[in-house]
C-alpha cells in the first residue's frame, strides 16, 4: 500500500482518508465517492457519502453531440447542467449551477503528464496528474477546495472526493462529473485513433 498511498491516492468508502492528503492538508471535512453504471442507454452516475447513501445523480442524454448531462440531488432538485462545446480543437464543458453561477473547463489539461488549467468563471486552479489518476483543486486564493482520485482498473469508473471546502460541495460534484466526462472522452479519442492506426497499417 505504500507507494499508491502517497501516488495514487483512491480509497474505498468506509477507509481511512489517504495518508498524502492528510499530511499534507489535514483530514478532509467531507469525502464523496461515484460509480458509473456501465452499459446503459444512459449514462448515469451515483455520488454518495461514506455510508453508501446516494446524495446526488448525473445523468447524461444519449446519444448527444453536446453530451448534455444533468445533476440532480437525492430528492431530485437541480444542482448543474453540463454542456459540451466543440471549439476549435479542443473540448469546452460548460457547467451551469442551479444558482446561475456558470464556468468552463478545457480539456487542454489532459494534453500532458501533468498540467494546471484555470476554471474560468471561478479562478480556481484544477491541477492534474494523469498518470496517478489524482487531481487537486484550489480556489483563487490557493487554497485547497477537494481532492479526486480515480481507481484505477475499474469497469465502474469509481471515484473517490476528500472536499476541504464543503460549502463548495455541489460545485466540486458538478467538476468532477465534468472532468470524469473529459476523462472517458479523452479514453475515447485515444481508442479511436489507435483503431484507425491499425486499420492503416493492415
Amino acid at each position: 500500500m505504500g507507494v499508491f498511498s502517497t501516488v495514487h491516492r483512491f480509497r474505498e468508502a468506509g477507509e481511512e482518508a489517504n495518508v498524502n492528503n492528510v499530511e499534507r492538508f489535514g483530514q478532509p471535512a467531507k469525502s464523496l465517492f461515484t460509480t458509473s453504471k456501465v452499459f446503459t442507454l444512459h449514462h448515469k452516475i451515483d455520488i454518495t457519502d461514506s455510508n453508501e447513501n446516494v446524495l446526488y445523480h448525473a445523468e447524461t442524454k444519449f446519444p448527444s453531440l453536446h453530451d448534455k448531462t444533468d445533476i440532480l440531488d437525492a430528492s431530485g432538485a437541480s444542482i448543474a447542467h453540463i454542456e459540451r462545446k466543440l471549439i476549435s480543437l479542443h473540448e469546452r464543458h460548460l457547467v451551469t449551477m442551479s444558482d446561475g453561477t456558470a464556468f468552463q473547463i478545457s480539456n487542454e489539461i489532459l494534453h500532458i503528464v501533468k498540467d494546471i488549467t484555470n476554471i474560468e468563471g471561478l479562478g480556481w486552479q484544477l491541477q492534474g496528474n494523469i498518470l496517478g489518476l489524482n487531481f487537486e483543486l484550489y480556489d483563487e486564493n490557493g487554497q485547497i477546495v477537494a481532492v479526486i482520485a480515480q481507481k484505477m482498473l475499474s469497469i465502474h469508473d469509481k471515484y473517490c472526493i476528500d472536499i476541504y471546502r464543503p460549502e463548495y460541495e455541489k460545485i466540486v460534484v458538478a467538476i468532477l462529473i465534468t472532468l470524469q466526462h473529459m476523462i472517458k472522452d479523452r479514453e475515447n479519442a485515444s481508442s479511436s485513433s489507435a483503431s484507425s492506426s491499425s486499420s492503416a497499417s493492415n
